[in-house]
C-alpha cells in the first residue's frame, strides 16, 4: 500500500512539474515572397448516369428508398469520374475531369440537394496535374448556387474559395447533368 501511495505522489509530482521544465517551439513564417493569387476558371461538367458508359455509378442506396424510382434517389451514393470540358457540347474539348462522390441528401425531391466531395483535375493546358476541391451541399434545384473550394495541390496548392454552379442541361428521367462552373480561386 505504502508503495502505491510513493508511486501515485511521484507521478503527481512527474505531473505538475513537466510544464515547468517542458519545451514548446513555435515559429510562424510570413511568406513574404508569396503573393496570393486570384485565377478565375470557367468550363463545363458532364455528369452522366445513362448509357453503356456512364461518368456517375451508384455505390451504394438506402434501403428505405427502394420505392423512389428517380434517378438520385435519398440516400444513394454516386462514385464519379466526370469529364470537364470547355463547353456544353458532347465533342467539346475535354480539359481534365472530376472525380468523387456525392450523396442525394435531401428527402424533399422538389429541394433536391446532394452532398459533393470532388477533385477537380486539369489534363491539358497551363494548369495540367493541378487540381482544386470542392467539399460542400449542393441544392441542385435553384437556378444559381455556390458550392465550397476547400484545397488543392499543384498550381492550387492550399487553395480555397467558392464556385458558382448553373444548370445547362438536365433530363430528369436518367438523371444525366451538364453544368456550367465559375470557379473563383485563392491561391500560392
Amino acid at each position: 500500500m505504502e508503495e502505491q501511495l510513493i508511486f501515485a505522489w511521484a507521478m503527481i509530482f512527474c505531473i505538475a512539474i513537466a510544464p515547468v521544465y517542458g519545451e514548446y517551439y513555435s515559429k510562424i513564417v510570413i511568406p513574404s515572397s508569396k503573393v496570393e493569387k486570384v485565377t478565375n476558371l470557367h468550363f463545363f461538367l458532364h455528369d452522366t448516369l445513362s448509357g453503356e458508359n456512364p461518368s456517375a455509378v451508384l455505390v451504394g442506396r438506402a434501403n428505405l428508398t427502394r420505392k423512389d424510382h428517380s434517378p438520385v434517389p435519398f440516400g444513394s451514393l454516386f462514385a464519379i469520374d466526370d469529364p470537364l470540358r470547355v463547353g456544353p457540347g458532347p465533342t467539346s474539348k475535354i480539359i481534365g475531369n472530376a472525380q468523387g462522390l456525392y450523396l442525394s441528401s435531401s428527402q424533399d425531391a422538389s429541394k433536391f440537394t446532394i452532398v459533393l466531395y470532388a477533385d477537380f483535375t486539369f489534363t491539358t493546358g497551363k494548369f495540367k496535374g493541378s487540381s482544386f476541391s470542392i467539399f460542400s451541399r449542393n441544392p441542385v434545384t435553384e437556378v444559381k448556387r455556390e458550392v465550397a473550394i476547400v484545397g488543392g495541390r499543384g498550381r492550387f496548392r492550399m487553395a480555397r474559395g467558392f464556385a458558382h454552379i448553373k444548370t445547362s442541361y438536365y433530363n430528369a428521367t436518367t438523371g444525366d447533368a451538364i453544368l456550367d462552373y465559375k470557379v473563383t480561386l485563392y491561391h500560392y
